[in-house]
């Protein structure tokens, strides 16, 4: 078993845990909406997406932002995960994100969405 995200206690009052595939969705969660610089220990850690995906509407930013989020889940979570598309929408103040991805790990390939409502440019 791996820790949970958001980090919890359980029933009993222990650390929170959660089964590998998950964990590896919590960890892409992570990633995607963790801003470099955030993380005190590992400044570098994250991608840009909330601050990118605010500019000017256009084919190419978001073109160049499914490729600056591949490349970020390619960075750190790579060992885990082989990337197969990246799907950003920017829908007035909600922000989807679409990750299609196999886990090295089982071979299991699987299909992610996440969504950031309230985020403003």
């Amino acid at each position: 078993m791996d820790l949970s995200f958001p980090f919890r206690f359980d029933s009993r009052g222990r650390t929170g845990e959660t089964d590998y595939e998950i964990h590896v969705r919590d960890l892409i969660e992570q990633v995607l909406f963790t801003a470099p610089g955030e993380r005190v220990n590992r400044p570098t850690f994250g991608c840009a997406l909330l601050q990118l995906v605010f500019g000017p509407a256009s084919e190419e930013l978001a073109t160049a932002t499914q490729f600056m989020v591949e490349g970020s889940l390619n960075e750190w979570l790579g060992d885990l995960i082989q990337v197969d598309a990246v799907e950003v929408v920017a829908d007035d103040s909600t922000l989807r994100v679409r990750v299609d991805y196999a886990i090295r790990k089982t071979g299991a390939r699987r299909s992610a969405e996440f969504e950031r409502g309230g985020v403003q440019g």
